[in-house]
């Protein structure tokens, strides 16, 4: 922990005890102490007889021969009443135990006033483990009473200092309530008193609005009867206007009469539009049949007169030169019809070509794009399309090993139970 976490959880333990006397305090403090295993132990640097450096600890309990490493647990440990003898010589230490059986215990220490230091710490350390051990004498049992009732002494004014602090904080805490109270009464006041002015300038503007309201109700009175004059004269426009609507609508139902003679006026038209279509082609096509008829009767006249004599008539020849013409007309129309045809299917010779033309093309732009895509395959992706073309798949190669595997631990059971 740091300092501030340990000054944190100082003043925290501190609070806790709040109120509790300084000799009290100390005296917790001292039996919470002396369980610690370092408590009232005095270390020197000592040495056996062998060199090894080592420790020795003095505390109320005994004598303990601790490693330098470990101050805590000691190695040995001579307690005062097994403890026969204790000496020095120059800087040798000596240790005889009360058991003779034990061998003594010697050491160094490094000065010779070290080891008057040590022997001083035992005597008097072991004077006070005897005594503790035999009953009080009458001093100290006198002393002791003395001291349980000044400690009760003190205990009693301790609750008495307690319970006038503790009237006293109740004095204080009714005294903040009550100064507490009165200013939420004072405000309490001024608040009424806000209120009361407000209420008063409330009332002063009602009193205004009351008047202005008064006006108001004179003006819509007065705007009432204007608008009850408006009314009458909205309601005398209103009865011209039904008229003149009237008259509107009568107008309107002549002009749909006149609309749907017309209407009716228009169909009948086209109907015999359509029937003059009708005329026109039957006598278009009565026109087509007996042009027909008449370049057969011209082909076998032409035929007849060119087998008969030259004795034919001078008159006859007029005739002759209107039915080449006619001939003629009809040789041109035909050769009209024949030439449209002829246009009509080189027309549709080409539309064929042109679309077998795109065909081609497109095509040859899916085999460009094929060529293109197969320039930027890799390795992999040609391995993937010949297994995709094997019909072998990731779940397809999962599922043969499983399979196999199955065969394999199948196989196994056989021949192990053969």
């Amino acid at each position: 922990m740091t300092p501030e976490m340990w000054e944190e959880r100082i003043t925290a333990w501190y609070a806790e005890h709040r109120g509790r006397a300084r000799d009290e305090a100390e005296m917790e403090y001292l039996k919470i102490a002396q369980d610690l295993e370092m408590y009232g132990v005095n270390y020197f640097a000592i040495r056996n007889k062998k060199g090894t450096e080592l420790l020795l600890g003095v505390d109320a309990l005994g004598l303990h021969i601790y490693d330098p490493d470990n101050r805590l647990t000691p190695k040995i440990s001579f307690p005062w009443n097994e403890i026969r003898n204790i000496s020095y010589s120059d800087k040798e230490f000596t240790i005889k135990p009360l058991d003779k059986k034990i061998d003594v215990f010697k050491f160094n220490s490094s000065k010779l006033r070290v080891n008057k230091l040590i022997l001083q710490l035992c005597i008097g350390n072991h004077d006070l483990f005897m005594r503790r051990r035999k009953a009080d004498s009458l001093e100290v049992q006198q002393m002791k009473a003395q001291a349980r009732e000044e400690k009760a002494r003190k205990q009693m004014e301790r609750q008495r200092l307690a319970r006038e602090k503790q009237m006293r904080e109740e004095a204080e805490r009714t005294r903040d309530e009550l100064e507490r109270r009165l200013m939420q009464l004072k405000e309490e006041a001024t608040m009424a008193n806000e209120a009361l002015m407000r209420s008063e300038e409330t009332a002063d503007l009602l009193a205004e609005k009351a008047q202005i309201t008064e006006e108001e109700a004179k003006l819509l009175a007065q705007k009432a009867a204007e608008a009850e004059q408006e009314m009458q004269r909205i309601k005398a426009t209103a009865i011209r206007t039904e008229e003149e609507k009237r008259l509107m609508e009568q107008k309107v139902l002549e002009a749909e009469m006149l609309a749907l003679k017309m209407a009716e006026e228009s169909e009948r038209r086209a109907k015999e539009a359509d029937q003059l279509k009708q005329d026109l082609q039957e006598a278009r096509e009565s026109e087509r049949r007996a042009k027909q008829k008449l370049l057969e009767i011209t082909s076998k006249s032409s035929y007849t007169s060119m087998n008969s004599s030259t004795t034919a008539l001078p008159t006859d020849l007029p005739s002759f030169n209107l039915i080449s013409e006619s001939l003629s007309f009809d040789f041109k129309d035909t050769d009209m019809k024949r030439l449209s045809m002829e246009i009509e299917k080189e027309k549709v010779e080409y539309m064929e070509k042109s679309k077998h033309l795109q065909e081609q093309l497109n095509e040859l732009k899916t085999e460009i794009e094929a060529l293109k895509l197969k320039e930027r395959e890799t390795a992999l992706d040609i391995l993937h399309n010949e297994n995709a073309s094997r019909g072998n798949s990731k779940h397809n190669t999962i599922k043969k090993v499983s399979e196999a595997k199955s065969f394999i631990l199948s196989f196994n059971l056989f021949s192990s139970n053969l």
